[in-house]
């Protein structure tokens, strides 16, 4: 008995020296990336966060988001200010109030002027100012695509783009900055710009953001350093969102 028992104590202590000498093998790094979190009754505002940034984090329109809080523009919200996660669409204008009753226009009628016959003169049409809205999207870097856009789901909202440490991330269309920081988790140093009233573009993992909140920017403009921040490897995740919510850039991306 007491031979069977040593045996099996030398077996333990040389499976133990074998697991001890065995290759260690690191825990692998991911890409902690998570578009969008089910959103609870409230959010609690941190300091750096903007109602841009919790409205993209959870998937709703800034305006909606404004409304159901009641926050107008420019949407200033403090620390510590709790923010109820819903939409709600801005309430139609009331008509106007007339001795207790409501008409949407005054019944008076106004005589309609006499107006001489003049010589027909044609005018030019003048050209439509160019705005944002109508400006063509642009790769913000030049390298390939690694990761491509998942509607299903909340796997992936955007696409991820291969660069170099360093170099310019440039902005997609002209816009505002409506926010610069690194509070999402998994966008790293992340800027979000408006381009339009619907339109948002982002811009994450940067290793340094160059432009503010609140500065203007121009189709093309160096707004940021590619980087690896809060991934496993140098590059861009881009995003574009209409109203609120996620689309596929290279519908809106010109073809390579």
């Amino acid at each position: 008995m007491k031979r069977v028992g040593y045996t099996l104590l030398v077996a333990v202590l040389l499976l133990a020296l074998g697991a001890c000498s065995a290759p260690h093998r690191a825990a692998p790094v991911v890409d902690r990336y998570n578009p969008s979190e089910k959103p609870p009754p409230y959010y609690i505002v941190s300091r750096g966060d903007t109602l841009f940034s919790i409205a993209w984090r959870y998937g709703f329109d800034v305006k909606r988001l404004a409304n159901a809080n009641n926050i107008r523009a420019p949407y200033t919200i403090f620390p510590g200010q709790a923010i109820m996660l819903k939409e709600r669409y801005a309430a139609p204008s009331a008509p106007k109030k007339i001795a207790g009753k409501s008409v949407s226009s005054p019944s008076v009628k106004t005589p309609t002027p006499t107006i001489k016959p003049q010589k027909k003169t044609i005018a030019k049409k003048p050209s439509p100012p160019r705005s944002a809205a109508k400006e063509s999207w642009r790769w913000p870097v030049k390298g390939p695509l690694t990761r491509g856009f998942v509607a299903t789901g909340q796997a992936h909202k955007g696409i991820d783009i291969k660069g170099k440490m360093g170099e310019p991330v440039r902005a997609s269309r002209s816009g505002v900055v409506v926010y610069a920081g690194s509070g999402l988790v998994g966008y790293g140093n992340l800027l979000i710009l408006k381009h339009s009233e619907r339109y948002l573009s982002a811009y994450g993992h940067n290793r340094r953001l160059l432009v503010k909140e609140g500065e203007s920017v121009n189709a093309g403009q160096t707004i940021a350093e590619l980087g690896d921040s809060g991934t496993n490897s140098a590059k861009l995740h881009f995003e574009v969102r209409i109203d609120g919510k996620p689309v596929d850039p290279l519908k809106l991306l010109p073809r390579r």
